[in-house]
């Protein structure tokens, strides 16, 4: 036990006292004793004394470490898994029936074609009426007209985007038709590598940063026949909506920022701008901007979907999901990014049997009542609107409560360490003060925070976060969905760290016509049961396919 305690020690008075300094040979018993409060240990002074040596012989391993250059696509070798002990899954998977629309028309102004849904957009291209060239033309030119107003484009994949149109046309007109994607123009967060572009992770140190390869989600969808047209902006390293070239905006608000980190994405989405973007997810970063732009946002089981040529920010807790006008989309989306990836240990080939016209009256639904009927907070109403909306259906509400034997909001140091190692060289090299964002709050002090971040710690807070998935598995796995307010406790901390789904939709506006929303969580890899019902609540709510006030 002891040892544990030595390494531990060491680790905190060599990052909190040498500042990280490769050039320190001397280490105190006062200094050890400083460190002692940071770690919340007391050791004795004949303790402290013996501590010194080992602390010394600690350094100089560090500096050897340091001179190891990785780089962030380099993953530690521990796999994080989201499934319970015995966990079992029906393996069978069905064909799904898309119910792509027929009696689909071209609008009179192309602008209102910019707001259609991927669905419809499918069969307008799949039946001729429109061409993915022309389609491509169009979205285009409003990110070029657009695109600096919401600040929300990195980069316009043209050349790129023109030919995989051509040959989108080519392929449908000699009878090749590779499903609804087939020819639709979408965006990624421009965490995603794509060979030919920059790859700029939102952050000035590296807005100049090339990747000589393309991402596994981005050439998924690229053999389903869709057109890449452009890598939208991300608050810097994945957070927030603060980027090396600005405050990405909220369609609905110019005057307010898109929230983040999936900043462009659900602009762009919003906006018309795109028929549908990739966000990624850590901590909220698709269910937060898919509310504040009104548009509709999966945030997929961990492992569901490849993270390779994707920045990574916790290896353990980042997930890649669509962001779509309506939950339909996002099943249409999410079954081609799906799937195993041979690169990535935590992938899984797990099947989407997805059911548009789902029988709900087979499903038993939970709801957080102490979340909805807590303290006052933004969309509470509209909350309470839903859950008075799908009663009317004769779906019948189980009162639940999450689990609360373990505490959550301290496992974030769990993502604060992953994060700060992701970018331990960026710390190091004082190049974090590039940053935009530089708060107490923001990335560059979260990473020198981590330096303070015990391993033993770290190591406790995921011993926790096992329990936590048990307990947590115990209580959804009595249901098919718990529907909750988007940002009601610790609900959102707990499912990311979990690694469980859950959609996002919009439910409604506030007083000053900002979109609010709700979730629908659902067990590990079923995000055909929370795409369903989602669709089933938006063709019973008006709140789907929604189209900003700007372009009003």
């Amino acid at each position: 036990m002891r040892i544990y305690i030595l390494v531990l020690t060491a680790i905190i008075s060599i990052a909190c006292l040498n500042a990280c300094s490769e050039k320190n040979n001397n280490i105190s018993k006062d200094q050890v004793k400083s460190a002692e409060n940071i770690i919340g240990l007391i050791f004795t002074d004949s303790e402290r004394d013996s501590l010194v040596d080992g602390l010394l012989v600690a350094n100089k391993d560090y500096t050897e470490i340091r001179k190891i250059s990785l780089t962030n696509d380099i993953a530690p070798q521990l796999v994080f898994d989201p499934r319970p002990v015995n966990f079992s899954l029906d393996l069978t998977q069905s064909k799904i029936e898309w119910e792509i629309p027929q009696e689909v028309y071209l609008p009179k102004d192309d602008e209102d074609l910019a707001f259609y849904s991927v669905a419809k957009l499918s069969s307008l291209i799949k039946n001729k009426k429109i061409s993915s060239m022309k389609l491509t033309e169009l979205y285009i030119k409003r990110l070029k007209e657009y695109g600096d107003t919401l600040e929300c484009v990195i980069s316009i994949t043209e050349d790129l985007a023109y030919a995989q149109a051509k040959k989108a046309d080519e392929e449908i007109n000699n009878g090749i038709y590779r499903g609804p994607l087939h020819g639709i123009p979408y965006g990624v967060k421009d965490l995603f590598a794509v060979k030919g572009y920059k790859t700029t992770w939102g952050a000035a140190p590296y807005k100049d940063q090339n990747i000589p390869y393309t991402a596994a989600i981005v050439k998924n969808l690229e053999d389903a026949g869709a057109v890449l047209i452009a890598k939208l902006t991300l608050g810097a390293l994945a957070m927030g909506d603060v980027w090396y070239g600005g405050v990405t905006k909220n369609p609905w608000d110019l005057k307010q920022g898109s929230s983040g980190s999936s900043a462009g994405s659900a602009s762009a989405t919003s906006a018309g701008l795109v028929a549908f973007a990739i966000g990624t997810e850590t901590w909220g970063s698709i269910v937060s901007p898919s509310t504040r732009c009104g548009v509709t946002g999966l945030r997929p089981t961990f492992g569901r979907v490849s993270r390779d040529g994707a920045m990574a920010l916790s290896w353990s807790m980042d997930k890649i999901g669509p962001i779509c006008k309506n939950a339909h989309d996002c099943a249409i989306v999410f079954d081609v990014i799906r799937g195993k990836d041979n690169k990535g240990q935590s992938t899984v080939d797990y099947p989407f049997n997805y059911d548009s016209k789902l029988d709900l009256s087979n499903l038993k639904i939970g709801y957080l009542k102490g979340l909805f009927e807590g303290d006052e907070y933004r969309g509470q109403e509209n909350d309470l609107k839903t859950l008075k909306l799908l009663k009317t259906h004769e779906i019948q509400l189980h009162e639940v409560e999450l689990p609360n034997k373990f505490p959550v909001m301290p496992l974030a140091i769990i993502l604060e360490a992953e994060a700060g190692a992701a970018f331990d060289e960026l710390t190091r090299s004082n190049q974090d003060d590039k940053l935009v964002a530089q708060h107490k709050y923001a990335w560059p002090n979260i990473f020198r925070k981590s330096r303070f971040i015990p391993a033993v710690e770290y190591i406790q807070a995921n011993r926790i976060r096992n329990l936590l998935i048990e307990e947590l598995n115990k209580l959804i796995n009595d249901y098919d969905i718990i529907i909750c307010p988007s940002f009601g406790g610790d609900q959102l901390l707990m499912t990311n760290l979990t690694g469980h789904p859950c959609v996002v939709v919009p439910n409604g506006f506030d007083d000053k016509n900002h979109p609010t929303s709700i979730s629908f969580i659902g067990n590990l890899y079923d995000e055909a049961t929370i795409l369903a019902f989602a669709k089933f609540y938006q063709d019973n709510s008006e709140y789907k396919n929604l189209k900003p006030s700007f372009f009003n």
